[in-house]
């Protein structure tokens, strides 16, 4: 039984016409009439009662129309839903964030693609940067969000879709904690106190990033609180300053911000597989992450 024979025969059923049913499907008659011929032979049993002057259906044709059209039906429904993630209008998008991710650029990310692709799910998974182009390179996930710039794996690519200022946070009686921008060259002969590399290697490794940007090299140990904004360090004796950025600060209560200057940014990477996401809801994804507003206090990257 093939799509094309239940097509034809539920024309000829809604027309009770050879004629104009092969009008309705654009074919010839005689196309139309070989159509429920074989069909009837597959099913053994007559399906119209044809005369000069009329077609009926029989008993049979009564039975098989209402599954036909259900199977039409279906047919038509799985093409649509086929063609819509094809399209990317539907589907799911699988998300691999590292931690400084999480608190504000994925949650806003995610919002804006829900709003302009509402069928589409994105499942979120933490990862560890070290996995994490990896991950995209073998499938395992379609889009990568990290800060800082990590490394390409083979087969994926990497663009900037939004950066941070960063920040010094200073204790309270800190000699500088009454400028309003610090210059990291002031900090260079002081202990700074930085994320665990086995916690939050993604954080620890832009931490590095900034200060290579600022090209200083201060005395720096591991800070003991275990929480990725490090809202304890001040518990920690020996330790002079941390760096933060806006989206990590919110928990701070005593600890003194101020912006860096000059003015450094931590920028946040997408990842992805062109040879997997050329199109569909991957491919709008990174659209959305490209050009999507980001969150208040985050900036579009240069050239954006």
């Amino acid at each position: 039984m093939e799509v094309r024979q239940l097509e034809a025969f539920t024309a000829v059923a809604a027309e009770l016409h050879f004629g104009h049913a092969a009008e309705r499907l654009g074919i010839g008659q005689p196309a139309v009439s070989e159509l429920i011929r074989r069909l009837e032979r597959e099913l053994g049993s007559p399906l119209f009662t044809r005369t000069t002057r009329r077609v009926a259906l029989t008993a049979a044709g009564a039975e098989l129309l209402p599954r036909a059209a259900a199977i039409l039906d279906q047919i038509a429904a799985a093409a649509a839903a086929v063609r819509q993630v094809g399209d990317g209008e539907a589907g799911t998008v699988r998300l691999g964030i590292t931690p400084p991710a999480a608190p504000g650029l994925a949650p806003r990310l995610i919002a804006a693609f829900a709003a302009r692709t509402p069928a589409v799910t994105v499942s979120v998974r933490r990862m560890w940067l070290g996995a994490l182009g990896d991950a995209v390179a073998s499938g395992a996930v379609d889009v990568a969000l990290t800060c800082g710039v990590p490394p390409e794996a083979d087969g994926v690519v990497s663009a900037v879709c939004a950066a941070e200022p960063a920040l010094v946070g200073l204790r309270p009686g800190h000699r500088l904690a009454g400028l309003d921008r610090i210059d990291l060259a002031d900090l260079a002969g002081e202990v700074l106190g930085v994320a665990r590399e086995s916690l939050f290697p993604a954080w620890a490794a832009s931490q590095r990033q900034i200060l290579e940007s600022a090209g200083v090299r201060p005395r720096a140990v591991e800070l003991d609180d275990t929480d990725l904004a490090a809202v304890r360090w001040l518990s920690q004796p020996g330790v002079d300053w941390i760096l933060l950025i806006g989206s990590l600060a919110h928990g701070h209560t005593e600890t003194v911000l101020r912006p860096v200057q000059p003015e450094v940014l931590v920028p946040f990477t997408i990842q992805w597989s062109p040879a997997r996401s050329g199109q569909g809801a991957v491919a709008r994804f990174v659209e959305t992450a490209l050009t999507a507003d980001p969150p208040p206090g985050y900036l579009r990257p240069p050239g954006k």
